[in-house]
């Protein structure tokens, strides 16, 4: 046996001498630690030389059986000795049950579309298409075929992140053959809170950037025939790379939208079809605002369901999930999808997140929502709302606002469900005892110095260095790539300070020089701020207060200054805080992707200073609006009943349910 308390670059095999002490017998020096890979390959390969016999099932943590089901693996052992065109398979698909699609309205949701991917979609993949792999389910495997050819995962770190996958990858290159049997099904619980599900999507598209990259892929393609190879590619890292393109198309139209607005193309355009009578080009222009918003993902449940249960209960249930929020969900799990995948693309360095699988039902902080949504949500949700805000700003003098409406009603959706749907599908949400709690944990949380030793969960600045663990590993070319990605703020502000009223349609150059001067000083004003703090806030509450009050009044005058001497109107104020606020933040992104270079100068200590700001006036915008939708008992009581409808027709005490989990931690 191996001893508990071994070192672990040495394997120590000890004999049991019916006595309290061990005897070691011999000592074999390893070449390092024991897991060079991912876990559960490591696991998996080491484990299959102790099986026995010559079929082999994987069966995962989450996953149960049923007496009845059992009866039929003679059955489906018996598909191994039947040939499937011209060679016996190498891998049986089984079916799925998800058995957790009760516990709330994102289990159930969960619960449709794994049920349509395992039968509907693997149908399809096994045949005709022939692209099926093994994706973590209870498939069996031929034992003796993959045990002469690597084993049933690859292992290797980081690049086989999704492991299953790579075993159908292995398998078919090798010229093996996967089918699909449904008449057996193994029971299996998915993820039921909306952190737990985020976690696991980002981990599968983590994986599937990495698929992209690997020569497993690069393999398939180049051997399958033309259609397996496009087969392969819509069902595999295809549904990744095109929800990728999907979402740069929403910010190449919003920019290239706003880039008519401000070049004044787009008023041009406009009037000239008025006066020839042209109503087909602002028809065209109005018919761009067609993207995913959720609803599609749920066309193959609705099939799935219609083919056993009827079409009139699919389209109940198609309704249902409607009402409760579905398409929320499905475009916030849109921005998941894309923003890992591309990530991983550009940086690399996919890594195993763990979910739990438990079935939870408690209430996530304030604070877990910010760091686990900040940047695949947030910060994408608030500058889509920027641009939309600015775009509306300037067309409204010559466009009506039907046509405004209609090009733009899709991505306000998106927006919004990026910023809020954390916390609408938190449950307790907006009650008012958590509301209070979760204020004073995110201070808590902004405010604590981080430092070697402090985890994420108790500093912002922990969870800020960790969340720049990409750049680390970044090769020069995705750093400039990354730099000329923060460009796109410099350009938008170039084109916003040339609109400003004090600037008296003056295009000269000094205009945009003059713009930086202003971001400089309120970057200056930041600083003296935070100096101001860290040298008075303790000792001296007083006279800090009154240096903020002096600063305060000093702005406040200099704003009056310029309204009545440069004709400052208050639209250029709005426009110049929608304006310099991206500008800042792409400050930012770029100092982020320089940091070994200014690492060691103040440069660096302003960047995060700037940061926490920032990060800081994000929390609180999102916070107001949940703060202020807390003070009405019908919010909360309209969010518990759309997430657990379901335990609400089964007359299961929810309130209970859920002050007793608060109770305990």
């Amino acid at each position: 046996m191996v001893s508990e308390g071994m070192s672990p670059e040495n394997g120590v095999w000890t004999e049991d001498e019916r006595v309290s002490s061990t005897k070691e017998i011999y000592r074999i020096k390893l070449p390092g630690p024991p897991n060079i890979g991912e876990g559960k390959p490591e696991n998996q390969n080491h484990a299959i030389i102790f099986t026995r016999g010559e079929a082999l099932q994987t069966i995962d943590m989450n996953q149960d059986n049923y007496m009845e089901e059992a009866f039929k693996i003679r059955n489906v052992l018996q598909e191994f000795l039947k040939n499937q065109g011209q060679r016996p398979p190498t891998i049986l698909g089984l079916r799925e049950h998800i058995f957790t699609g009760s516990v709330s309205s994102l289990a159930w949701f969960m619960s449709y579309q794994e049920t349509s991917f395992v039968t509907i979609g693997q149908r399809l993949l096994a045949n005709p298409l022939r692209v099926r792999f093994h994706y973590g389910h209870p498939d069996l495997f031929d034992r003796v075929f993959h045990l002469t050819r690597g084993g049933i995962s690859k292992a290797s770190k980081t690049i086989n992140l999704s492991e299953d996958v790579f075993a159908g990858f292995n398998s078919t290159l090798r010229s093996g053959y996967i089918t699909y049997h449904e008449y057996m099904q193994v029971g299996k619980g998915r993820d039921v809170g909306l952190n737990q599900i985020s976690k696991f999507e980002a981990k599968v598209a983590n994986g599937n950037s990495e698929q992209t990259l690997s020569r497993d892929i690069y393999r398939l393609g180049r051997r399958f025939d033309f259609f397996r190879m496009l087969s392969c590619y819509h069902t595999t890292i295809g549904f990744y790379f095109n929800t990728l393109i999907s979402v740069i198309g929403i910010y190449v139209f919003l920019y290239g939208q706003l880039y008519l607005v401000l070049s004044g193309l787009e008023k041009a355009l406009l009037l000239e079809a008025r006066i020839h009578n042209i109503q087909s080009l602002q028809t065209a222009l109005a018919s761009q605002s067609f993207i995913q918003l959720g609803l599609l993902t749920g066309l193959p449940m609705v099939m799935e369901i219609g083919l056993e249960r009827g079409f009139l209960n699919a389209l109940k249930d198609f309704v249902l999930m409607q009402l409760q929020l579905a398409a929320v969900f499905f475009t916030f799990s849109l921005g998941t999808k894309s923003h890992y995948y591309g990530r991983t693309i550009l940086h690399g360095g996919a890594r195993y997140r763990p979910t739990g699988r438990k079935v939870v039902v408690f209430h996530a902080s304030f604070t877990e929502n910010y760091r686990l949504y900040s940047r695949s949500h947030f910060v994408k949700g608030f500058e889509l709302l920027i641009l939309l805000v600015v775009y509306d700003l300037f067309r409204r003098s010559y466009q009506n606002s039907m046509a405004y409406v209609l090009t733009t009603y899709s991505i306000w959706f998106m927006s919004l469900t990026w910023l809020f749907a954390p916390f609408l599908f938190n449950p307790s949400g907006f009650s008012w005892s958590n509301i209070v709690d979760d204020w004073k944990d995110w201070n808590k949380w902004i405010k604590h110095q981080g430092g070697i030793g402090i985890q994420q969960d108790k500093s912002w600045q922990s969870w800020w260095n960790d969340e720049q663990a990409h750049l680390h590993r970044s090769g020069l070319c995705s750093r400039l790539i990354e730099m000329l990605l923060s460009l796109r703020f410099f350009i938008y502000q170039y084109g916003l300070v040339y609109h400003l009223d004090i600037s008296g349609k003056n295009k000269n150059f000094v205009v945009y020089v003059l713009s930086w001067v202003v971001i400089v000083a309120i970057f200056l004003l930041v600083k003296v701020v935070n100096l101001g703090r860290q040298l008075l806030s303790a000792n001296h509450h007083l006279a800090f207060r009154l240096f903020k009050v002096f600063l305060f009044l000093g702005v406040l005058s200099i704003i009056i200054t310029l309204s009545l001497i440069c004709e400052l109107s208050l639209k250029d104020l709005i426009v110049c805080c929608l304006g310099f606020l991206p500008t800042g933040w792409g400050l930012i992104l770029v100092a982020q992707v320089i940091r070994p270079k200014i690492e060691d100068t103040g440069l660096w200590d302003f960047t995060q200073v700037f940061a926490k700001a920032y990060d800081y006036g994000m929390g609180v915008v999102l916070f107001a609006p949940i703060a202020s939708s807390a003070w009405l008992p019908i919010i909360s009581a309209f969010q518990t009943r759309f997430l657990f409808n379901e335990a609400f027709s089964r007359r299961l005490q929810i309130q209970l349910i859920l002050a007793r989990k608060k109770k305990q931690a």
